[in-house]
C-alpha cells in the first residue's frame, strides 16, 4: 500500500500524516472548453495492464453499487463499461489526435478542486528490496510484525451515519475500555510483543524496517537468495509524524535538500540518534507475507507509472485518471548524472493516463497524489525525490444520449 511517508509532502518525499479536513465534493465537473489536451507521454506503455487490473476490481463488486464521482454518481457497471470502451478504442492503436478527440467526445472530465488553487502535490513511492530472513539470527535482528492479536479496530459509522467517511479507530482494550494502541517507541521497547504478533520476517537494520514502512510493501532477499514479498497489513492507529519535518526543524537537513536518500544518509551517519528520530513518528506499520503483487488498497497488482494512490475517502476507487506532472528521463544506462543532480522542478513535464488503485496514510485531501514508480533504480530515484505540483483529472464515459457540455 502506498507510502505512509516521511517528508513534507507525501508518499515519496516529505509528508506529514496530519488529518486534513475533507470537503466534498473534491471533484469539479468541467465543461468541454476547460478540458486539457489528452496526450500520453509514454505512448500508453503499460497502461492496458493497469486498466485490466481496475476491471478485475470492478468485476468483484455488484454491478449496481453506486460510486461517487464528485457531485455525481455512477454504477460499478457503468465504470467498467467506461474502461472497456476506452480499452477497445486503444486496441486500434489510434494516433494521439484521435485519442484526444475520443476522450473529449465520449467522456466527462472531473478536475481535482486543488487544480485551480495550489495544484496537486505529486510524490512517488516504489517497491524496495532489502536483505532479510524468515528467521532471526545475529545478522537479522529487526522483526516485521503482523497485525497484533490485541489490536481492535472500530468503525464509528456502525454507530451513527454522522461518522460516515471518517477514519477507523485502532486501539486495545484495557480494563473494559478502548485506549490508544502502543506507540512505535513502546512497541520497540517491549520484550514480549512477539507474543501478540509473531514476526513474519526479520531485517538487517531498523532503518531498512522504517523505510519499508514508508513504502508500505517491498521484497526481502534471504541469504538463500529467495525473494519474499512483504505487504502492508495495517497500522497501530497512532498519528503519523514526519521525521523529514523533524530533521528540517532541527536544522539537520536543509529543506531544499530533503529526500528519502538524504534522510537515510543522515541516519546512517548518526547511528546514536536513530532511535530518537524514528521514535518521533508514533505510527507503526504491520505486515504480512504476500503472494504476487505489489498490491494497492483495492487488492490488485500495481503497474509502474500507471497506478496512483489518492485519498480513498473522496476519490473513486479504480477510476481512470489523467495527470500532468514531471518525471526524470529514462536512460539506457540508468539515470544520467545531470538528471540525478537536477531538482524535480527541472524534470521534463509529462502527462499520463493512470488508474486510481491505491491509497496511503499520508495521502489526504484533494491536493495529494502518489505515483507508483516500480521497483528498479529509476523507481527508487524518482520516488525518493519526486515532489512536484501538477494537475489531476478523473474521467468517466458519458451516459448514452448525453451531449457534450461546451
Amino acid at each position: 500500500m502506498a507510502a505512509l511517508l516521511i517528508t513534507l509532502a507525501g508518499c515519496g518525499v516529505f509528508t506529514d500524516k496530519e488529518q486534513v479536513e475533507v470537503r466534498k465534493p473534491a471533484l469539479e465537473k468541467l465543461t468541454q472548453a476547460r478540458y486539457p489536451d489528452f496526450f500520453d507521454s509514454l505512448d500508453f506503455s503499460g497502461f492496458q495492464t493497469a486498466l485490466n487490473q481496475s476491471l478485475v476490481y470492478y468485476n468483484r463488486l455488484p454491478g449496481d453499487r453506486i460510486i461517487e464521482f464528485g457531485p455525481d454518481q455512477y454504477t460499478v457497471r457503468h465504470m467498467a463499461e467506461s474502461l472497456k470502451t476506452l480499452q477497445a478504442f486503444l486496441e486500434t492503436r489510434p494516433p494521439a489526435t484521435a485519442v484526444n478527440r475520443f476522450i473529449r467526445e465520449r467522456f466527462h472530465v472531473y478536475a481535482s478542486t486543488a487544480n485551480d488553487k495550489d495544484q496537486v502535490l505529486f510524490t512517488g513511492y516504489f517497491e524496495p528490496t532489502y536483505s532479510g530472513s524468515l528467521y532471526p539470527d545475529e545478522r537479522f535482528q529487526y522483526p516485521l510484525y503482523p497485525v497484533p492479536q490485541d489490536l481492535v479496530e472500530i468503525d464509528l459509522a456502525n454507530f451513527s451515519d454522522r461518522y460516515q467517511g471518517h477514519d477507523r479507530l485502532r486501539g486495545r482494550v484495557k480494563k473494559n475500555q478502548v485506549v490508544p494502541y502502543f506507540s512505535r517507541k513502546q512497541i520497540n521497547q517491549m520484550t514480549d510483543f512477539h507474543l501478540q504478533a509473531p514476526p513474519v520476517a526479520w531485517l538487517e537494520n531498523r532503518v531498512d524496517r522504517f523505510f519499508l514502512e514508508i513504502q508500505g510493501s517491498g521484497r526481502i532477499q534471504t541469504p538463500e537468495n529467495k525473494i519474499v514479498r512483504i505487504r502492508y497489513a495495517g497500522t497501530n492507529g497512532n498519528a503519523y509524524r514526519s521525521i523529514g519535518r523533524y530533521l528540517i526543524a532541527n536544522q539537520e537537513i536543509e529543506k531544499e535538500q530533503m529526500s528519502m536518500q538524504a534522510i537515510r544518509q543522515w541516519l546512517e551517519a548518526n547511528p546514536h540518534r536513530v532511535e530518537e528520530v524514528l521514535s518521533y513518528n508514533d505510527s507503526f506499520v504491520f505486515f504480512n507475507i504476500a503472494s504476487g503483487g505489489p498490491f494497492g488498497n483495492i487488492n490488485v497488482t500495481l503497474t509502474p507509472l500507471r497506478a496512483m494512490a489518492t485519498d480513498y475517502r473522496i476519490f473513486p476507487k479504480g477510476a481512470l485518471c489523467f495527470i500532468e506532472t514531471r518525471l526524470p528521463k529514462m536512460a539506457s544506462s540508468g539515470l544520467t548524472q545531470g538528471e540525478v543532480k537536477g531538482s524535480p522542478e527541472s524534470w521534463p513535464p509529462v502527462s499520463l493516463f493512470v488508474m486510481n488503485q491505491d491509497t496511503g496514510g499520508a495521502i489526504r485531501g484533494p491536493a495529494r497524489a502518489d505515483l507508483f514508480c516500480g521497483s528498479d533504480e529509476y523507481a527508487r530515484f524518482t520516488a525518493g525525490h519526486m515532489n512536484v505540483r501538477g494537475n489531476m483529472y478523473f474521467l468517466v464515459m458519458k451516459k448514452q444520449g448525453e451531449k457534450a457540455t461546451l
